[in-house]
C-alpha cells in the first residue's frame, strides 16, 4: 500500500495568508460594530419617541433650524457629510446632544 500523500505545505504564503485573514476579520468586525451602533441608536430613538411623542416634532424643528443656520453661514456649496450617512435626522440630533 502506498502512503497517503499530505497536502503540500505553503510556508512562504502562510504569513501573507494570516495577514490577509486578519485584515478580513478586522473589516468584518468593524462592520458588525457599525451595525451594532446603528441598532442601538434605532432602539434609543424608538424608546424616546414612544415615551414622548412630541420629541419627534421638536427634533424636526431643531434639524430644520440647524440646516437654515448652516446655509446662512456656509451657503449651499457643501453638504454636511454626517447628514448624508445618517438615514434618520433624529439619530444625528441625539448624537450631538
Amino acid at each position: 500500500m502506498s502512503e497517503s500523500s499530505s497536502p503540500p505545505e505553503r510556508q512562504l504564503d502562510s504569513k501573507d495568508d494570516v495577514l490577509e485573514l486578519n485584515q478580513d476579520l478586522e473589516t468584518l468586525l468593524d462592520g458588525a460594530e457599525n451595525m451594532s451602533v446603528q441598532l442601538t441608536w434605532m432602539a434609543y430613538d424608538m424608546a424616546a419617541l414612544r415615551t414622548s411623542p412630541e420629541l419627534g416634532a421638536s427634533m424636526r424643528k431643531l434639524e430644520e433650524a440647524y440646516r437654515r443656520c448652516r446655509v446662512a453661514v456656509h451657503g449651499d456649496r457643501e453638504p454636511e457629510p454626517e447628514m448624508d450617512k445618517c438615514p434618520e435626522p433624529a439619530a444625528t440630533a441625539h448624537a450631538q446632544m
